[in-house]
Formats: C-alpha cells, structure tokens, sequence
C-alpha cells in the first residue's frame, strides 16, 4: 500500500504536471524553450544528488535503532507538506520551485530507502519476486487512479467549480499530499518493525561504518555487479521519467496530452507488472529484466521518429510495458542478495548508487538538448545507459549472490523472527 500511497507524488507531481509547470515559471522569467528543459533536468539532478549523500547514513542509523517506520512516516509527512506547499507556487518564480521540488522528491526518496528496507523481512525466493512485483502493480493503480482524478481537474474546471485549470494544477499539488498521508497509514499500523542491530552510531562510527560497508559490499561479487548494472540502467529509467513531459511541451503536445498519455502508462503498468510477478516465478528476475532493458533500447531510439500526440501516446504505452517489471525485479534481485539484519543500510546503498548515477542522466539529458538544439536527441543519448547496465547484468548470478547474503547472516548469528 505505501507503493500506491507515493505514487501519487511520482505520477501527478514528478511526471505529469510539475515537468510543464516548472517550464512555464522558466519561459515566464524570460528563459528559451531548450534552457527551460535543460533546467528541469539540472534541477532533478540536485535532488537525486542529495538523496545519494543522505540515504546511507540515515539507513545505517534505521538499521541500528530499529525505526524504520519511524524515520518513514517522517519521511513521508515532510514530503506530502512540500508538496501540498506547491500550490503556493506562481509567476515567474522558478527558483522557489526548483527549491521546493528538490526538498520534496528527496523526502519522497528517502522514505522510499526506509519503505524497501523492510522488504527482505517480508518474504523470500520467489515470493520477493512476486510482492515487489505487485507492489509495483499496486503502485500504477493508485498514482494513474489520482491522475485520472487531476485529468479531469485540468480539462473541465467548471465541472469542479475550479476557476481554470491552474487552479486545478495547483489542487491537485494538495491531493496528492492528502492521498501520500493518508494511504501510508496501513504500512505504519499493519507492518512489523524488525529489531535493530545495536545502539545508533555517531556521526563519526557512521562514517567509518559506512566506509566499512562499502569495502563489505565489494566483497560480495554479485551484488556489487547488481549495484553497478543498477546505477546505469536505472539512471536511464529515472531519467525518461522525470524528463518526459517536458520533452512533450517542447515538441509543442498539449499538456492534456501529455497527461493522457501518462494515464496510459498507468493503465499498460499496471497487467504488465502483474505479467512480470507471474513470470519471475517460473524464469527468475534477471532475464525479465534483460528483456525490459531492451525494450527501453527500443524507445529510446524511437524518441528520434516522435512528432505527434499518437508517438507519443505510443512511447508511453511501451514504458509502461517494460518499466515496473524493470524497477520491481531489480528491487527483489537486490532483496534477495542483501544481509537482512543489515537490510537498511545496504538498502541506503542502493538508493544512494541508483541516485548518484541517477544525476548523470538528466545532466547528458540537459547538455544534449542545448548542443543539438532539440530534447529529441537527449531521450536517444541514454540508449547508452541501457546498454551499458544490461551488459553489466548479464555477468550477475542471482543464486550466488543469495547464497552469500544467507552465509553473511549466519557467520553474523543473526536469525529470522519467528
């Protein structure tokens, strides 16, 4: 439930409508249509930069306290307020919202760090597959339901007694804090925390123990291959999503179009995630996710051919075909290979080298764009980011890492709550 409840700020707020709202704050402060893209792509770039300089030092501190949910719901309560503050947001003001949305998607990401460290305590082998899975299916259900919802705000204000479809831009910025509130209720009231690893560290034992845990990390060959093949493919996703509709504004699609097409992604994310839950069972998470990764090899060279609403409509359809089964089975891949007692932590890790990664993307995105004068050849310069994780991730052995991770518990005398 905690997937569908952050959805909301990943769907209507970070893809949808504060791509198009923070270009016409740019455009308005006198900035040119290829500067304006650039800058949404400089400005994802800090968040994600931020939210990799946090995320292990506030995972090691999760692991040892035990407060997962603690530090998740704080998370997560920050996030949905700055979010909700967007509405506020007007002119040419362009720098308060570069501001507000960095703050806010790093709340959003590092509650996501807290949320999925709490995975390996909830299922193994296959079944991880499977939860992650649906949990992502779960997540494209409620971020495309409340978008639907914000469409209709947009194309007929009247209707809700909204005085134009700013007003309803600037509502839907609250909903989506009302709905990350209160649908992260049921993880905080049903989920068990497990018990922590020892009494929280200080500022420097954290510092030396996570200078310690990146050298551990190296030492277990597939999960540091994961994490490498993760740091590079996953840039590549982060990157289309955070840089789509801006793509789309510029092209000159209009923003109802644009929101369409994301509620197609929604609608196609949602079977193929479910499709991807019941497959991993049979042929386990990499193979699936080699498959996705060439399905983005695909759009990424097809944003070359893109002139119309339909491409685009039929781009949309195809990311949502390959992206939560991408996400999800590379979320259950790295589960499935870390030490559980030390989940958060290296949970932090992960997050922080799919974020540190994650800025190179909207960076080569933006510097692209303004050398060829067009943001169709910056979607097409991350073919390279597909191509270098998938090669990455065929040199990972899935059962290797596994094995691994259940010796590290072992030699650690670390066991299972009954």
């Amino acid at each position: 439930m905690y997937d569908w409840a952050n959805s909301a700020f990943a769907t209507t707020v970070m893809a949808a409508l504060f791509p198009p709202f923070f270009r016409t704050l740019a455009l308005a402060a006198g900035k040119g249509e290829a500067q304006s893209t650039a800058l949404w792509g400089y400005v994802t770039a800090a968040g994600l930069l931020l939210t990799a300089v946090l995320s292990p030092p506030l995972g090691a501190g999760a692991d040892a306290c035990g407060d997962r949910k603690r530090r998740l719901a704080w998370s997560a309560g920050l996030g949905a307020a700055l979010t909700m503050a967007m509405s506020l947001l007007g002119g040419a003001h362009w720098q308060a919202a570069a501001l507000l949305f960095t703050a806010a998607s790093l709340a959003f990401s590092l509650s996501i760090v807290f949320y999925e460290s709490l995975l390996p305590h909830l299922a193994e082998g296959a079944e991880l597959d499977a939860l992650s899975a649906r949990a992502y299916g779960l997540g494209y259900a409620g971020g495309g339901l409340l978008l639907v919802l914000n469409l209709l705000w947009v194309l007929r204000p009247g209707w809700f007694h909204l005085s134009d479809a700013g007003a309803a831009v600037r509502l839907s910025f609250v909903s989506v804090g009302v709905w990350w509130v209160i649908f992260t209720v049921p993880l905080l009231r049903r989920v068990p925390e497990p018990a922590g690893s020892g009494s929280p560290p200080g500022l420097v034992a954290t510092l030396v123990r996570l200078r310690a845990t990146f050298g551990e990390i190296r030492r277990y060959r597939d999960l540091s291959l994961l994490l490498l093949a993760y740091w590079a493919y996953n840039d590549g996703i982060g990157t289309i999503v955070k840089m789509a509709t801006a793509f789309g504004s510029e092209l000159g699609i209009g923003l109802t179009h644009l929101i369409g097409a994301l509620v197609v992604t929604q609608l196609v994310g949602i079977p193929s995630s479910y499709l991807f839950a019941a497959a991993a069972r049979r042929t386990g998470a990499r193979p699936l996710v080699l498959g996705a990764l060439a399905g983005y090899v695909v759009i990424t060279v097809g944003a070359l051919f893109l002139r119309t609403a339909v491409h685009f409509y039929i781009l949309a359809a195809a990311v949502g075909l390959v992206q939560g089964g991408a996400q999800a089975l590379s979320r259950s891949l790295f589960a499935a290979m870390v030490p559980r007692h030390r989940a958060a932590e290296f949970f932090g890790f992960f997050g922080a080298s799919g974020r540190l990664a994650g800025v190179a993307g909207p960076i080569v995105f933006g510097l692209t764009a303004q050398v060829a004068g067009s943001s169709r050849f910056g979607v097409a310069s991350l073919v390279v980011f597909f191509v270098a994780g998938g090669l990455l991730l065929l040199r990972v052995d899935p059962e290797a890492g596994a094995a691994a991770a259940r010796q590290a518990e072992r030699q650690a005398g670390w066991r299972p709550a009954s």
